[in-house]
């Protein structure tokens, strides 16, 4: 095999300290076409569907991808804006005010970027222009609060892929959760306090999170006890009681069972059970996406009404909100401890690598 080196290298370039947030990914478009490239990718990656695959891929190439992308296509219209993606924006604008907070402490001897896990920028991209800007220590945060190894862990074999074809590995750093970080559950629950002095409170607050498949987490995927430990922890800084909240997921793909209870499945419900109003917060997502706006904005919304609720109110993400951004600098800052950039060294190793007849 032969590896990868770094063509814009030379020995006179300063260390640096590298930072990549990453998230899921979206299609470049809300076409069919791009949606069928899309899922392609992220529906073939084992870690998200854990099925053998040679029976996935009859699955996948031969009924989903001549169904789901059209129908997918039309969602994504539906929250396409002239940014673009929502989920590609909101993590643009998160990590450009990442680097502004990071320099600040760091200077120029920090670089910031983002990937996506499927899509554009891709991890290897970012990961090539990083090493080429002279990074030689890497610290990776995905931005899923609650581990997951279809989330985090898929994030880590990317970068692992990544590094598999370079001859130069930089020091790394991985996050791997912060679902319980005291200032990601403050900036959640100070969200939602400002929803309340806007709009009042509902009935009941409900926490909802993507699901996955229940085997995942009898095969001991730690993801449900996380989501139920960020839900205590929001309910507690915001001092609800045990009837006031309520925690369950969304998102199902086949027909398997998945973590339970289902989100849509309980807002039909409540109507019945006397609570008429609800808002709805998802905590396991840095960024509103398909996900949130249309899924849980819209047509969670109209199973709610359409069942005789009265009230139904979507509290957005964190998105670039200032207190999501101190809160994810003070996880980075805590996670980068003991990693500084030495350029006088750098200075020195210049002049020995000239010595040995260096070009560059």
């Amino acid at each position: 095999m032969k590896y990868q080196g770094s063509p814009a290298f030379t020995h006179s370039q300063n260390d640096k300290v590298g930072v990549l947030v990453t998230n899921l990914g979206t299609p470049d478009a809300p076409k069919k076409s791009e949606l069928k490239r899309y899922l392609k990718e992220f529906l073939s990656d084992p870690r998200v569907v854990e099925v053998p695959r040679l029976l996935w891929w009859m699955i996948l190439n031969l009924v989903i991808l001549n169904i789901r992308p059209k129908r997918s296509a039309k969602a994504y219209e539906t929250v396409w804006t002239e940014r673009g993606s929502p989920l590609m924006y909101h993590t643009q604008d998160q990590a450009n005010a990442l680097r502004d907070h990071l320099k600040q402490q760091y200077g120029e001897n920090i670089v910031v970027e983002f990937a996506m896990r499927y899509g554009s920028p891709s991890v290897d991209s970012a990961v090539d222009s990083m090493l080429q800007q002279g990074v030689r220590k890497l610290l990776v945060l995905p931005l899923y609060p609650q581990y997951c190894a279809s989330t985090t862990g898929s994030t880590f074999d990317a970068i692992a892929q990544s590094f598999r074809k370079r001859r130069w590995i930089p020091e790394l750093r991985f996050v791997t959760h912060y679902h319980d970080n005291a200032d990601y559950i403050k900036a959640v629950a100070d969200k939602i306090k400002v929803h309340w002095e806007q709009h009042g409170r509902a009935d009941k607050l409900i926490f909802s999170y993507h699901g996955i498949p229940k085997r995942y987490l009898l095969n001991g995927d730690p993801y449900h006890c996380e989501c139920h430990k960020t839900s205590r922890l929001i309910a507690a800084e915001l001092g609800l009681t045990d009837n006031e909240h309520f925690t369950s997921f969304q998102s199902r793909f086949g027909r398997e069972e998945w973590l339970k209870p289902y989100t849509d499945h309980s807002l039909k419900a409540f109507p019945e059970q006397g609570v008429k109003s609800v808002q709805i917060v998802c905590p396991g997502f840095a960024a509103d996406c398909l996900e949130t706006i249309e899924e849980i904005g819209e047509e969670n919304r109209d199973y709610f009404l359409e069942a005789g609720g009265e009230r139904y109110e979507y509290i957005a993400a964190l998105n670039a909100d200032e207190a999501h951004i101190q809160a994810l600098s003070k996880l980075l800052e805590s996670h980068l401890q003991g990693w500084a950039t030495t350029p006088e060294n750098t200075a020195l190793r210049n002049e020995l690598a000239k010595a040995k007849g260096a070009k560059n």
